[in-house]
């Protein structure tokens, strides 16, 4: 059983430029699944997280502070490295 999240609240407007396609797409699954246009935009960019060539990406860019910490890979497992 998948347990809810709480709901993200430190929310900030973005202006970024997508296809009407992309736009059409996201209100029908909205009203597929009854959750809001954002909340479906916010579940499917943080699949971004999964991406395992993306992670091992982040792992060689410099200056990657923060973004090891969005991916959480700022932790070293098992006391080693971190690892992806």
């Amino acid at each position: 059983m998948r347990f809810m999240m709480p709901k993200e609240k430190n929310l900030k407007k973005v202006d970024w430029e997508v296809s009407q396609k992309t736009i059409d797409l996201v209100n029908a699954y909205s009203e597929y699944t009854d959750y809001t246009e954002n909340e479906v935009v916010e579940y499917f960019l943080s699949q971004i997280q999964e991406d395992k060539r993306f992670r091992t990406w982040a792992m060689k860019k410099r200056n990657n502070k923060k973004l090891l910490k969005l991916l959480e890979l700022d932790k070293p497992q098992d006391g080693g490295n971190p690892v992806e």
